[in-house]
């Protein structure tokens, strides 16, 4: 008799189609490794994959989710990467190991989990063992399922492509997971921190984890502060997490050659700006697609070194998912984790 775990599941696009369902545990193939999932980390990206299908070739019935942490059940033939026992967690850009991504101008590289792949909000998953990393000891498993998108993408941008050096100034906006995670790697580099935010009881809590300076965008215009606070500089660095048009509010207040991360799409899929400030500034304006695998393992090499700990704002168990994407419509402060195990 085949032996069964639970999976959430959609059979058409729309969060409404979102249930709780049985499913065979899969069988490890050649080359692949059986995770037993302990932890699962919700990303923005988890819910427009739900809401739209963002385009991407989904299979039905298929299990949302791209962030997970578990332990290793068992090895398909051949895979040696890791041993039944050990803690891994996923590599979101399946397949991209390092330097550039496999893809062209007219078909950019989008070779994800939980879109063009299976997702991991299920008990089990079996992906090929170069599609996982060590995860690190000095975190449990909601804490390192956190790392693949979020915590990745702000590494890319600062470090990786960045090169951020201590005394730089880095924006970040709000406070969900990547601006937390931009708050917490900036400043255990030796940057100056500026959170913007619409809420007071939200910027004291950015304040807490060592913010330098704190603006309120509801009570003043956001760009107009940096430039008081920075005597008309500007920011080194942003974390552009908005889009929309607020990319031009970015390249307003960023530094004479300075640096823009462009990551996320809350207010839409279309981007604009002034040119003028972009061409007289010489700033650098960087698409982040999260990362690559070599990326990954410098970042959990980090995160052990320097003792990073993600904020995690709640922890829903494996049956409560939906209560954990509605959490995640809020916005939460920091990350959302549903613990599966």
């Amino acid at each position: 008799m085949t032996d069964l775990m639970r999976r959430w599941a959609i059979d058409a696009i729309g969060r409404n189609n979102l249930a709780l369902s049985q499913a065979p545990i899969p069988e490890p193939k050649p080359g692949e490794l059986l995770v037993r999932v302990a932890a699962v980390s919700l990303n923005y990206r988890d819910k427009l994959v739900l809401e739209s299908g963002m385009g991407l070739p989904l299979v039905f019935p298929f299990s949302p989710g791209s962030d997970m942490a578990g332990t290793v059940a068992a090895a398909g033939a051949g895979a040696t990467r890791f041993k039944p026992g050990e803690r891994v967690i996923t590599n979101f850009n399946a397949g991209w190991l390092e330097g550039k991504p496999a893809g062209t101008g007219r078909n950019p590289p989008y070779r994800s989990l939980g879109g063009t792949f299976p997702g991991v909000l299920a008990e089990y998953v079996a992906f090929p063992e170069d599609w996982f990393v060590a995860a690190p000891k000095s975190l449990d498993d909601a804490e390192a399922s956190t790392l693949p998108i979020t915590g990745l993408t702000v590494w890319t941008s600062l470090i990786e492509y960045g090169g951020l050096q201590a005394g730089q100034t880095v924006l970040v906006q709000g406070t969900g997971g990547v601006a937390l995670f931009g708050l917490q790697i900036a400043k255990a580099h030796g940057a100056k921190v500026i959170v913007t935010s619409g809420s007071d009881e939200k910027l004291a809590r950015a304040k807490a984890l060592g913010a330098d300076i704190l603006i309120n965008r509801s009570k003043e215009d956001w760009v107009e502060a940096v430039y008081r606070v920075t005597a008309d500089r500007g920011v080194d660095h942003i974390l552009e997490i908005v889009g929309g048009a607020n990319l031009g509010q970015a390249i307003r207040a960023v530094a004479i050659h300075g640096r823009i991360s462009v990551i996320g799409v809350l207010d839409g899929f279309e981007v604009s700006g002034p040119v003028g400030p972009l061409l007289m500034k010489g700033l650098t304006i960087q698409g982040i697609q999260v990362g690559h695998r070599r990326g990954l393992e410098d970042f959990t090499r980090a995160v052990e070194a320097i003792g990073l700990k993600p904020v995690i704002d709640k922890r829903y168990t494996f049956e409560q998912v939906p209560e954990a994407f509605d959490h995640l419509d809020r916005g939460p402060f920091g990350k959302i984790v549903v613990e599966v195990g």
